[in-house]
């Protein structure tokens, strides 16, 4: 198994569910089931209304639980219930895509699977448009390759969005990571304004989730609303210095398994790249 691989295996501060580890053990081991059982666990913040589900401000404000320990508390909370039984809309974990990645690849890695969140732009939520999201991976041993999968997209979704790809298989392309993006419009003349969510979107957003997925390639999975000085000025203020900087970030995140050793080597070595540490308790 290549280094990589080996380092996935591993929870990082956001992944580890700490005491309420022994909970997984509940959880099914096949892929579909396990992405089937989390989406009985939780419920997308963006679509709780199209299931009939009405949020109240303080139910919505679990989005902002940072680490898989804090989700599983607040599951317990909701319902005690062992977590292969799914519950009821209104017991169910609000969530977002964010949140189901991190779930998803902290379940996988406590059955031993190496696995990872990315964060980028899904193509599949509307025509011409990269959606802001996140999805996962895991290393499928007997193929040697990552997997990327989504595991916010249960029936509804399915139904409603018609991916015309399997989503616990998606094919290169229907996700762009962070780095990806930077590429696409620095070097294929994408429009920047046709990457983001809601009124949000251009380079400055693209510039965002390129550093959001490269510190999730080092288990640092924050928030999508984060933002630390270490994302540096806005593009609008680059210099010619500041664009090369992102365009190195962006061709080292687009391919980490050949990048793998200098993308970790630059987060350990790099102050700038450090959050703040009270996102990581």
């Amino acid at each position: 198994m290549s280094t990589s691989p080996t380092f996935y295996r591993s929870p990082g501060p956001m992944t580890d569910p700490g005491e309420f580890a022994p909970l997984l053990a509940d959880l099914p081991t096949s892929l579909p089931d396990l992405v089937g059982a989390l989406q009985g666990l939780a419920v997308h913040i963006f679509w709780a209304k199209r299931y009939g589900l009405d949020l109240g401000e303080a139910r919505q404000q679990e989005v902002g639980l940072r680490t898989f320990r804090s989700k599983l508390a607040r599951m317990r909370e909701l319902d005690p219930a062992p977590l292969d039984q799914p519950r009821s809309l209104e017991r169910r974990l609000v969530s977002n895509c964010r949140d189901f990645s991190v779930m998803a690849a902290g379940s996988l890695v406590q059955q031993g699977v190496p696995a990872r969140a990315r964060c980028g732009f899904g193509t599949y939520f509307m025509p011409d448009h990269y959606e802001d999201h996140w999805v996962a991976e895991y290393w499928n041993a007997d193929q040697a390759r990552w997997v990327m999968f989504d595991p916010q997209l249960d029936a509804l979704m399915l139904e409603v969005l018609k991916p015309p790809f399997d989503p616990l298989d998606m094919p290169p392309g229907a996700f762009v990571t962070g780095g990806e993006a930077w590429l696409l419009c620095r070097r294929e003349g994408c429009d920047p304004d046709s990457f983001g969510i809601f009124e949000w979107h251009g380079w400055d957003f693209i510039k965002g989730n390129l550093y959001r997925d490269l510190l999730a390639l080092n288990r640092v999975e924050i928030l999508p609303w984060d933002f630390w000085t270490g994302m540096g000025p806005a593009c609008a203020d680059f210099s010619p210095a500041d664009w090369e900087k992102h365009d190195r970030l962006a061709e080292l995140t687009a391919d980490p398994e050949a990048n793998f050793a200098e993308i970790q080597a630059l987060y350990e070595h790099d102050p700038s790249l450090r959050v703040p540490a009270e996102w990581l308790k």
